[in-house]
């Protein structure tokens, strides 16, 4: 399992410095890299690290590019103008060099209801399950154990991760003299283009109209999506998110780890959650939003807590006092 550096830059680009002959071996941290290995430099604040790397050749930008050539240990170098970017399209080389890629095909053990169609050049993976009239597009991957619900419809190379289940009822229940009538949930999940959606996450299916997630999505691990969702292109949600049902997302949005989104709201394009934050509220503008207490000792938080749970007593007093002051000026 090898590559030449040549190879490399010869399918990917890039300006290399150093020996087009030199294999490499296996993809690595600079922490951990060997001669016969090739890592990258993204963070300008890591290149200490630099310095001391075994690496055999390095990915770097061309800020590092003569920190790199001067490295003590030797080596080489392929310069480019976004080494991220570069490192994440070798990993896909890598794949498709060392068979790491999934191959076309259903798998024996996976079961496909009679009415779904699946693409040629889709992968279904070992024990997935695929509902009646579901859709799978051209180059998809299902890895082991999805589920698809009936009526479900996913895009072009999109990739499912490990126990995902796409279309899973929607939580709709009406209340009825103390107990809950369950509401049917008569629509499905339509799922865009280049999505990927990570292990054991779920996408409910709408209760009328359909769960939308659009082209680019990326949804991490263990990540809800209430039913009647929608969520726009490009958008970026990382580990155990929680988004309500009925929320509407904008375009090229993220929302860090642990983030929660109440349902019925709307998200503009562009708008960034940090992680643990609760949207309480729909955000009209473009921008970064945060919204959590932030840690401390346990004693300390709970005067904190206590203080803000007597906030709008404060509040008024300040008012009283300053309506006084201005009634004291006015006199004076």
């Amino acid at each position: 399992m090898s590559l030449k550096v040549g190879t490399i830059v010869e399918a990917l680009g890039g300006q290399l410095h150093g020996d087009s002959d030199r294999l490499i071996t296996r993809l690595a941290p600079l922490e951990t890299a060997q001669p016969s290995e090739l890592s990258f430099l993204v963070n300008p604040r890591l290149a200490p690290l630099l310095a001391g790397t075994q690496a055999g050749c390095v990915i770097v930008g061309a800020a590092m590019h003569d920190a790199a050539r001067q490295r003590p240990n030797g080596g080489d170098c392929i310069v480019v103008d976004d080494p991220h970017l570069y490192f994440a399209r070798l990993t896909q080389l890598w794949a498709r060099e060392h068979g790491g890629a999934a191959r076309p095909g259903v798998h024996p053990s996976a079961v496909v209801e009679d009415g779904a169609v699946i693409d040629a050049s889709a992968s279904i993976g070992a024990l997935c399950f695929i509902g009646r009239d579901a859709r799978i597009g051209a180059g998809t991957v299902l890895k082991p154990r999805v589920t698809v619900g009936e009526r479900c419809v996913i895009g072009a190379r999109c990739l499912i991760q490990s126990g995902a289940v796409i279309g899973g009822d929607g939580f709709g229940f009406a209340p009825n003299e103390g107990t809950w009538e369950k509401i049917e949930q008569l629509g499905a999940v339509r799922i865009g283009d280049d999505v990927e959606i990570g292990a054991n996450t779920c996408v409910d299916r709408g209760a009328l109209d359909d769960t939308v997630i659009e082209d680019g999505v990326k949804l991490d691990n263990l990540i809800q999506i209430g039913h009647n969702c929608h969520i726009g292109r490009h958008t970026a949600m990382a580990g155990c998110v929680g988004v309500a049902g009925s929320a509407r997302i904008g375009a090229y949005c993220t929302v860090g780890g642990a983030g929660m989104i109440l349902g019925h709201l709307t998200i503009a394009d562009h708008v960034h959650i940090s992680s643990a934050s609760i949207v309480t509220r729909s955000i009209l503008k473009p921008g970064h939003y945060t919204g959590f207490f932030p840690l401390d000792e346990n004693s300390n938080w709970e005067k904190n807590a206590a203080t803000l749970k007597r906030i709008h007593e404060l509040r008024e007093r300040v008012r009283r006092l300053e309506a006084g002051r201005r009634d004291v000026g006015d006199q004076a």
